[in-house]
């Protein structure tokens, strides 16, 4: 069932005794997680907070740690899935789920006690009415029952018991399995993605009068990473910036108001301002965020023979040497730093690449802390797939998770440079696909397999580098393909992710002429 007041029907309760935290290991997950961290501190709310990078790792992780619990959250996962048929819960056990997959499952949806989804329905996915699937067979089973209780009667008497009431009967059985079967279908043949975690639990926050900057700043980031990795229509993403930017004018209103002159210089701001779509270019050089940003790449094709030299040529037309645009942007001349958001809206147009003009939220907090929201994001991508077989995924989930706090810039700047060569990374493996000719067309959709022989193998074992490698890798596709379908093909991308299990990792992307992005 649906929960639309939470601050009653869920923040109330969970805090009554200790609760069971299940987080999905994706940026939104961790934003929310950190907000529902800072109002248990303020709460003293008890808790046992377990990451989960699967299904099998959400049964183990209910499995060893439902002892004398009774209310389990679940933050980006377990919304999709009947868990009451999955976990096999005790009947006191209540799932409080905080999903942004779609579409949730109907069990869960039509739970009476033991399943919360929290949030409202979403109005563009029309839910099925509960006697179109489920059903009470009991009147059949009587039938049944009754049929084997006269098995020793003659064949004369059986026919007259098949009467035109148990035909009809059995018709509209029939009919209903076969209606139902279509009404399945069409509720989850595809997935996607619905409102932020993040900002629900802010939301939240705000309605209990519990909020601030900072937990506006984590919503933004749980956002950011929607936008990114487009997992929703540039529309909804448009709608959030709005609403989040009322929130961020609100609440530095209110915290001007309680500080005084002496503490100006150490308080938190956070600003919504114009800016350039360019990954970490504050923290990389010029040529370096131009060359690994898919707008600006793919625009300029620059993993073709020819695209260094354009490359060149777009920095010489804007002006700046190539001794500034290779040295880090916050050394460059102050000339250049402050003229260069111009220099690049001039030949936007030109070069087809005006999707890196938009705007962006900014977190400054004393004088050498900030950063922008994708720069976090694309920070906390990397420290969270950077496992290895030193590093468990449980600590890169701590590190990541580490990254929202304003006293860990150290975290922060090392998942910065591991996302440049996440980047790095992924333009190179799409430049070698790309020039190979390894994105292959079956008609209906495109496919590429990453090689197993590549050196960045191990990075494609991760959901969100493979799905930004199947990004680019399609967009390139369609601006070079002269096929007028082009734009119409979804793409699927796999990558070996266990060797020894020969098992590997697949994601689809859809196509490039639908901005609504289901799977």
């Amino acid at each position: 069932m649906f929960v639309t007041n939470l601050e009653k029907d869920f923040y109330d309760v969970i805090q009554r005794s200790r609760c069971l935290l299940l987080v999905n290991f994706d940026i939104d997950a961790i934003c929310a997680c950190r907000i529902l961290q800072q109002l248990f501190k303020n709460d003293h709310v008890i808790y046992t907070l377990v990451p989960v990078r699967g299904i099998q790792d959400m049964i183990n992780a209910f499995e060893e740690n439902c002892e004398e619990i009774r209310n389990v959250i679940m933050i980006n996962c377990g919304g999709t899935l009947d868990l009451v048929e999955l976990l096999q819960p005790d009947e006191s056990v209540v799932f409080f789920i905080l999903d942004s997959h779609r579409p949730y499952d109907l069990c869960n949806i039509y739970s009476e006690n033991q399943t919360c989804i929290l949030g409202k329905p979403d109005e563009e996915n029309e839910i099925p009415e509960y006697n179109d699937i489920f059903r009470d067979d009991s009147t059949d089973e009587e039938d049944t029952d009754e049929g084997s209780d006269n098995e020793n009667e003659s064949g004369q008497s059986k026919r007259r018991r098949l009467n035109e009431e148990d035909i009809l009967r059995r018709s509209e059985r029939r009919k209903w399995i076969e209606n139902r079967a279509t009404i399945l279908f069409n509720y989850s043949q595809y997935s996607y993605y619905g409102k932020s975690s993040a900002i629900l639990v802010f939301e939240m926050a705000w309605n209990m009068s519990k909020d601030n900057l900072d937990m506006a700043w984590w919503a933004i980031v749980g956002s950011t990473e929607q936008s990114i990795l487009s997992k929703v229509e540039s529309r909804i993403t448009v709608l959030e910036e709005g609403s989040l930017q009322a929130h961020v004018s609100r609440l530095t209103r209110r915290q001007g108001a309680d500080i005084n002159k002496q503490q100006q210089q150490s308080i938190v701001k956070v600003t919504y301002d114009k800016d350039l779509q360019l990954a970490l270019y504050r923290h990389w050089t010029v040529e370096a965020s131009l060359k690994y940003s898919m707008p600006t790449a793919v625009s300029l094709r620059l993993w073709s023979i020819r695209g260094e030299q354009r490359l060149r040529e777009v920095l010489a037309e804007m002006g700046l040497p190539l001794v500034q645009s290779r040295q880090l942007f916050r050394a460059m001349d102050l000339t250049f730093r402050q003229e260069f958001k111009q220099m690049v809206e001039k030949l936007a147009g030109k070069y087809n690449v005006n999707s890196i003009i938009g705007s962006s939220f900014t977190l400054q907090y004393g004088y050498r802390f900030k950063y922008s929201a994708s720069d976090m994001v694309y920070a906390m991508l990397a420290l969270l797939d950077s496992t290895t077989k030193d590093r468990q995924p449980q600590r890169c989930f701590l590190d990541t998770l580490d990254c929202l706090s304003r006293t860990n810039k150290d975290t922060v700047e090392d998942g910065i440079e591991k996302a440049k060569l996440m980047l790095h990374n992924i333009f190179k493996t799409a430049q070698s696909i790309l020039e190979a000719k390894q994105v292959q067309n079956f008609g209906s959709f495109l496919y590429l397999n990453v090689p197993d022989r590549n050196i960045d193998t191990y990075l494609f074992a991760h959901p969100h580098p493979l799905i930004m490698l199947a990004q680019f890798a399609l967009k390139a596709y369609v601006n070079c393909s002269r096929n007028r379908h082009a734009p119409e093909w979804p793409l699927v991308a796999s990558a070996m992710f266990n060797a020894e299990e020969g098992s590997c990792l697949l994601v689809g992307i859809p196509p490039v002429c639908e901005d609504q992005p289901k799977r």
